[in-house]
């Protein structure tokens, strides 16, 4: 071959290696969304949406499950479905074995007390008097915190919000906002911003941990006073009765006669004065329309996806969780609330579209948890052996008092239930010179004796792995961290439930390892995506994974789940 042979054939390798390098650019260099809007509906289970679509409007629900990836076969994988679980669950994901949030509430050995979940002493609210009334407050997690301060502190893993703003160097603008703080906080993760809704004072608020000061716009909403809008006004129904499957079923003696609130259509407000007045919202859809409003001030104000580098938007709407527990699943109050709920995720996408533009957002939209139904409603379909469950009891059984007998226990052994772990009294074993696993073994092989109790785990048995190769052990032992679980773990019977929260007693709990309480719908939608709908077996820990593949970044440090392979940019 002669020199310019040579050095011809090398040129023509040249242009062929920078055609294709050329040719691979282009097709790697996705323009990824301007915006992921991330709704999170807090105990909306999986079948819902089907089965209430007959009042859906069209851009809500329909946009999402029409024209979106609509997974059908969601469940968690771990055993306590509650709240703050859920969603960091859905932010990390990961289980809470790995991130830590085990429930809503746990025992502190070195504080010696119950906490809160997202509690923080070093990071006090910005809002004077904006902190839990006990007086008022019906969520009995909630008054657990003993501080005002918030903040994900207590997160043990990334999310994926975090892992957004690491990628683009801080650039990103992410923030999460829902009526519960523990919803917000969850989905902004460390590197976020968040607000919530405080009963207390009627606005919308946040902690040290995100701002010295309110930005002015925070201000302006809250000296609005939207909620207040609602004073004198009711809850009625958007249809007509007969339009509802649940529309000759108003009054149940089964749901919850909140005061001054009633079982039947229209519920009353109250007046603004009137000390449950804020709480009655949040019963409500009005609570779901307080979120849309502040959000929506907070996208036009923060200017929120208006560059090529995209920003994170967290919604948690709360409404159907509060009805859910007040009415139950099957009641008019929770169907109306669904086709308030629809129109409320309208209102948003619309905005959106109209802000950013949906062919410029990914939008995944999932829940924290389902929810079952209420044993009242169960019993009226001939479904005899659903009711409830007192968890003061416990200590009682003559099994335990025979127990207290054999160990010369005088006082009382189980130091306290705080779902789903009983709690020994360590302290009174260690003066006893007992062995705290033989304790939590005898215990557990008591309580499962219990009528109502599936099963009785001891920790003992979670740490060493000394567990039958189950679906409800794995589930159990996914929520399993030796820092923050409880001696024994308590999984009740199907139809099983709590109802007392602090004295109110409420139609329906969640917080099971059964498919009522894990079933969630997946959707995402948006960012030109083509239209599916999934049946095979997918986990709300993928969500995460699928939204760090999508954008290109890492995953979160603790991810377990798998990138969906439906959700994938258009050209890629």
């Amino acid at each position: 071959m002669t020199a310019r042979e040579s050095l011809h054939l090398k040129a023509g390798l040249l242009a062929t290696g920078l055609l294709l390098l050329s040719g691979f650019s282009m097709a790697g260099a996705v323009q990824p969304p301007r915006l992921v809007l991330q709704i999170t509906v807090d105990a909306l289970r999986g079948d819902l949406p089907g089965r209430y679509a007959h009042l859906f409007g069209d851009g809500g629900f329909r946009y999402l499950m029409e024209q979106g990836a609509h997974y059908t076969n969601a469940h968690y994988q771990h055993a306590n479905t509650e709240t703050i679980v859920g969603h960091v669950s859905l932010a990390t994901g990961t289980v809470p074995a790995a991130h830590g949030m085990v429930g809503n509430i746990w025992f502190d050995r070195g504080q010696g007390r119950r906490v809160y979940n997202i509690e923080d002493p070093d990071h006090h609210l910005l809002s004077a008097g904006a902190d839990v009334d006990r007086k008022t407050e019906i969520d009995p997690t909630q008054k657990a915190a003993t501080v005002d301060g918030r903040s994900p502190a207590t997160i043990l893993s990334s999310t994926f919000s975090d892992e957004l703003a690491v990628h683009y160097g801080g650039k990103s603008k992410i923030f999460g906002v829902s009526i519960k703080d523990r919803g917000a906080v969850s989905m902004a993760g460390h590197a976020g911003k968040a607000f919530w809704f405080s009963k207390a004072n009627g606005e919308f608020v946040t902690s040290s941990y995100y701002y010295d000061q309110y930005p002015e716009w925070v201000k302006a909403w809250n000296a609005r006073k939207p909620a207040q809008a609602y004073a004198g006004k009711s809850w009625e129904l958007m249809h007509d009765s007969s339009r509802y499957l649940f529309g000759d079923s108003d009054d149940r003696e089964y749901e919850t006669d909140f005061p001054g609130y009633g079982r039947t259509f229209p519920h009353p407000y109250g007046t603004s004065d009137d000390k449950y007045f804020t709480t009655r919202l949040t019963l409500s859809p009005s609570g779901d329309e307080l979120t849309l409003d502040f959000a929506r001030a907070l996208i036009d104000s923060e200017q929120i996806g208006q560059d090529e580098v995209p920003d994170y938007l967290a919604v948690s709407f709360s409404s159907t969780d509060y009805v859910g527990h007040v009415f139950g699943a099957s009641s008019l109050e929770s169907e109306d609330n669904l086709a308030r709920l629809d129109r409320t995720l309208a209102e948003l996408f619309e905005y959106i579209d109209d802000k950013v533009g949906l062919e410029n957002t990914l939008i995944v939209l999932s829940a924290d948890h389902g929810q079952p139904e209420v044993p009242g409603r169960l019993h009226e379909l001939g479904i005899e052996n659903a009711h409830y469950l007192d968890t003061d009891a416990l200590d009682k059984t003559p099994a335990i008092a025979a127990l207290k007998e054999k160990y010369e226990i005088g006082e009382e052994l189980i130091e306290g239930y705080f779902h789903p772990y009983v709690y020994l009294n360590r302290a009174l074993i260690e003066e006893k010179g007992l062995d705290p696993a033989a304790v939590e073994k005898a215990v557990a092989t008591e309580l499962v004796k219990f009528d109502g109790v599936a099963a009785a785990v001891s920790s003992t048995a979670l740490r060493t792995a000394s567990l039958p190769d189950t679906l409800l052990m794995r589930a159990i032992l996914r929520n399993f961290h030796p820092k923050r679980s409880g001696d024994i773990y308590i999984v009740f019977e199907t139809n099983v439930f709590i109802n007392d929260f602090d004295g109110l007693s409420v139609a329906s709990t969640h917080g099971s390892p059964w498919r009522y309480d894990t079933f969630v719908p997946v959707i995402f939608a948006g960012a030109q995506l083509k239209a599916s709908s999934v049946s095979r077996p997918v986990t709300p820990y993928d969500v995460a994974p699928t939204l760090a593949n999508y954008l290109g970044v890492k995953p979160p440090s603790a991810s377990i789940g798998n990138p969906l392979t439906e959700i994938v940019p258009a050209g890629r």
